[in-house]
């Protein structure tokens, strides 16, 4: 009898030690603060700081929702993955971001491109992914046969991928962006294969060492992309394709966003700003050009969707090499009431504090500058704003909707400061 109960004991205690593994560990209940690995759900406590010590998976039907000012601390021993087959609901604030990050010793110049963690890897059974006031910065890791993503055929799915820092492959599925920070990566900062989506007021910078874009969408997408900066990504800021057979056809509406220096750093001629392809269909207005590599460029051998539009786009360039390959050409795209010179300093665009002739090739991003423009700049008053984004409506995430900003009357993502 007492043997049997012994057995029956630890049956229970293994059952007990299994489900741990599976679930939040070592969570102090008045903090909120832990530790994690494997299965998580449930909710990360407001102000909380949660240590990943291994490859974390939101199950299928489950959701993680985490509050303001969660701090999640990635290992860089282990360079974790963020699974989430279940739905993610990152809910920061602007006093209080959360932040994706690795140890403070770690944010070092050396580590400045990342590879430190994975990314957060959204499968096709997630359902929403919301990012709002989200810090995402160190990620990108290149994957290996042990890496959970190339197990579960996630992502690309074999080892020697460098990993996005999101990754949201669900065509029925929603996913918004917005006010967020992503930096210090290795390569893409989002791949997108589906999905309705928003990305609105955030910022890239100090992204990509070798290649990747800001925002790379594939087939499936229907997306509001505006409000946002992207400084110095090593290719382009926007890469827009309809590749990879997925229905819907990638429609993305790219509208009041700053890009600057993009695409200098690439070794190939393949980078530059906005790139297009594979049929894809674009509404590409309002945008203003700083100092990129290249204006909108196409692919000539797969071009883009005859009803794309190109309009009322505002570019500047330094020097007479920038301003001389911002003119149209079979694969520079020109648009309509666009604002481009022809000399170096044409259009300067008066910014409150940006110097542009800063070096192209600068990947360091100062929180001193400001993209507002002054009074007086040519951008004021010359965007369009008959144009209507395709989530003016909004899209309900965990009850909250988050709509689509509406096309302002300037040129970039900020107008005058007051």
């Amino acid at each position: 009898m007492k043997a049997k109960q012994m057995f029956t004991f630890l049956a229970l205690f293994m059952v007990m030690l299994t489900s741990c593994e599976k679930a939040n560990i070592n969570v102090d209940p008045d903090t909120g603060n832990g530790s994690a690995i494997g299965e998580v759900s449930g909710i990360w406590k407001r102000g909380s700081v949660q240590h990943i010590t291994g490859d974390i998976i939101i199950p299928a039907g489950q959701s993680l929702t985490i509050e303001e000012g969660v701090t999640v601390i990635m290992d860089a021993a282990t360079k974790p993955e963020i699974i989430v087959k279940g739905n993610l609901y990152a809910e920061g604030t602007f006093a209080f971001p959360i932040k994706f990050t690795v140890d403070e010793a770690l944010r070092t110049e050396e580590n400045k491109f990342g590879r430190l963690w994975g990314g957060i890897l959204a499968a096709s059974s997630c359902s929403e992914l919301l990012l709002n006031y989200t810090i995402v910065e160190y990620a990108g890791a290149t994957t290996s046969d042990a890496s959970t993503s190339v197990k579960q055929k996630l992502y690309k799915g074999k080892a020697g991928e460098n990993l996005p820092a999101l990754w949201f492959a669900n065509v029925k599925g929603k996913l918004v962006v917005t006010n967020s920070i992503f930096r210090n990566l290795q390569e893409d900062c989002t791949y997108i294969e589906g999905g309705k989506i928003i990305f609105s007021n955030n910022q890239f910078y100090t992204t990509g060492l070798t290649g990747g874009e800001a925002i790379n969408f594939k087939s499936g997408c229907l997306a509001d992309v505006a409000n946002n900066i992207v400084y110095s990504t090593n290719t382009n800021a926007l890469k827009l394709s309809n590749s990879g057979d997925r229905d819907p056809q990638a429609y993305i509406i790219a509208y009041n966003n700053t890009f600057v220096n993009t695409g200098w750093r690439r070794p190939t001629a393949k980078g530059g700003s906005i790139w297009v392809e594979a049929t894809v269909r674009v509404s590409i207005f309002n945008n203003m050009f700083i100092n990129t590599r290249f204006g909108i460029k196409r692919d000539t051998k797969a071009p883009e969707d005859v009803r794309s539009i190109f309009s009322n786009n505002y570019y500047y360039g330094y020097n007479q090499t920038t301003v001389n390959q911002f003119q149209p050409t079979t694969e520079i795209i020109a648009g309509t009431n666009d604002i481009i010179g022809k000399t170096a300093g044409d259009n300067e665009p008066k910014f409150v504090n940006y110097p542009t002739s800063t070096d192209v090739n600068n990947a360091v991003f100062s929180s001193a500058w400001d993209f507002h423009l002054q009074s007086g700049s040519p951008a004021i008053g010359k965007g369009k704003t008959d144009i209507k984004p395709q989530h003016t409506a909004g899209l309900v995430l965990n009850g909250v909707t988050y709509k689509s900003p509406d096309p302002a009357s300037y040129i970039g993502a900020f107008g005058t400061a007051n």
